[in-house]
């Protein structure tokens, strides 16, 4: 195990912590079921393997499980997508379980495991933006956006269920891998294709979550 830390996360919090069970929402005339739209807690929640309590998942395919658990978004990327698109963003806005601040993509790595509130969760791979992004945000363009910046957030697994809240600060214990960060994955998922060096350190990042290694995995057969 690398214990060793490579940033000081003394001032990373949770800013707001987001739920919402799933409703059907229209987008191009058709009916979705998502359960994108989340809405702040005022109340502490408990969190295990499968989630938050109080939330839930439209596509449970692609969404949730234990290597998502928590969705998470950095509130440091609000002021610049409201310069952007000239409108407020609030907490949640991006369908985000978790608001946080000082834990952005470029210091954050696949295997960083974090004490927060009783609970204890580890990083396991970015957040994928899909089309229910873009149906929320009314922008057709967001999913190409989010990539194009390396904005996208992040997903947390659940090492040990506990309880969390709104204003709980964050404690980096230990950092399990080899330190490749969010950033460093998204430039490999969306910007690098094909079988290379960065692929393979990827794959080799004993935390990274299973449905994308599979998916990745696939490069090299190609």
């Amino acid at each position: 195990m690398n214990t060793s830390i490579a940033k000081d996360t003394s001032s990373a919090r949770l800013l707001s912590l987001n739920t919402g069970l799933p409703v059907h929402v229209e987008w191009n005339g058709k009916s979705v079921y998502t359960g994108f739209i989340k809405t702040p807690s005022s109340e502490p929640l408990h969190i295990s393997a499968e989630g938050i309590q109080q939330d839930g998942q439209g596509d449970l395919k692609n969404h949730g499980g234990p290597d998502k658990a928590a969705c998470v978004y950095s509130a440091d990327h609000y002021s610049w997508w409201s310069e952007q698109m000239n409108r407020p963003f609030e907490p949640g806005a991006f369908g985000e379980n978790f608001t946080v601040q000082g834990l952005q993509e470029q210091d954050v790595c696949i295997g960083d495991t974090y004490r927060i509130g009783t609970a204890t969760v580890q990083v396991s791979q970015p957040r994928q933006p899909c089309f229910k992004l873009a149906a929320h945000l009314e922008r057709n363009e967001m999913i190409l956006r989010v990539r194009d910046t390396g904005y996208s957030g992040f997903y947390f697994r659940v090492i040990t269920p506990g309880t969390i809240q709104a204003g709980d600060t964050f404690t980096l214990l230990s950092r399990e891998g080899k330190g490749t960060t969010i950033a460093e994955c998204n430039r490999v998922l969306y910007h690098e294709k094909g079988d290379t060096a960065a692929l393979r350190h990827l794959l080799d990042e004993p935390a990274l979550a299973k449905s994308l290694h599979k998916h990745l995995s696939k490069r090299l057969a190609d």
